[in-house]
């Protein structure tokens, strides 16, 4: 994934006003991702949040992260292993007690096909998450076909796993979620107020260190403790700061992340 893939900056930030805002927090709730990195890059904040209100966090991805390189002598196995490894920190920085669990599709190569929506309508019954939340696959002129995919595996992954003739070979209970959070929407109408949550969001997006060149754009590393260093990464903690708190004044809050939200299911 690119930066212009994800959501970093304040023109990116819909300034369309959300009509609802902060779910209450949920026992369980899955964030479900393209690639490693793009829940904690889209709604890294608000997991946070409900993970120290004693929510389990799960996180599913879609892909393997195989093509998260500019090196064309990079050690494919290697970077997918590597990538797993970043995601299972990266959850571990929200606070998240729940799954990490990968489909291990190709990166660039998913689809929203049939055996690919059972996979996630497994891990939604497996799992019963009172949230799910996902990429928006109705968002315009989208170049990444995965998070296309992604998002649309979440959706029909939903409706899957709520209806109990779908899938029987799954042998678990049909499961239906309460509420549907799309990130990178479109026309988002729903806000988590996320102020007091950025320090774990970044110390998830910091964990995903072998995309600091590709999609952070930074060439610095954290130190022991994990704290930022370097110009390149103090410049990519206030994007990530910007973009929180441009999405709050659209809002009337201090940050916030957005989203559209389904919560007849």
């Amino acid at each position: 994934m690119t930066e212009a893939q994800n959501p970093l900056t304040p023109s990116s930030v819909s300034m369309t006003t959300p009509t609802t805002s902060n779910l209450p927090t949920p026992k369980r709730a899955l964030a479900i991702g393209a690639h490693p990195d793009d829940v904690d890059f889209s709604c890294g904040a608000t997991l946070a949040k409900w993970a120290a209100d004693e929510c389990q966090v799960s996180v599913l991805v879609c892909t393997d992260g195989s093509k998260g390189t500019w090196d064309p002598d990079a050690d494919t196995q290697q970077l997918i292993a590597q990538r797993q490894d970043e995601q299972r920190a990266a959850a571990k920085a929200l606070g998240a007690t729940g799954e990490v669990a990968f489909l291990g599709w190709p990166d660039g190569e998913l689809e929203s096909a049939t055996k690919q929506r059972s996979q996630v309508a497994y891990w939604i019954r497996k799992l019963k998450p009172d949230v799910v939340i996902g990429h928006d696959p109705w968002k315009q002129y989208r170049l990444h076909p995965d998070h296309r995919h992604a998002g649309w595996l979440t959706v029909d992954g939903v409706v899957a796993a709520r209806d109990p003739k779908f899938f029987p070979e799954h042998g678990l209970p049909h499961h239906r979620p309460d509420s549907l959070l799309l990130f990178e929407a479109e026309s988002p109408d729903h806000f988590e107020e996320v102020d007091g949550f950025l320090e774990p969001k970044l110390a998830a997006l910091m964990s995903h260190r072998s995309q600091f060149e590709t999609t952070m754009k930074t060439d610095g590393t954290p130190d022991g403790d994990g704290a930022l260093q370097g110009a390149a990464l103090a410049e990519f903690r206030s994007r990530m700061q910007e973009k929180l708190e441009v999405a709050g004044r659209a809002n009337g809050i201090v940050q916030a992340e957005v989203f559209k939200l389904i919560d007849d299911l």
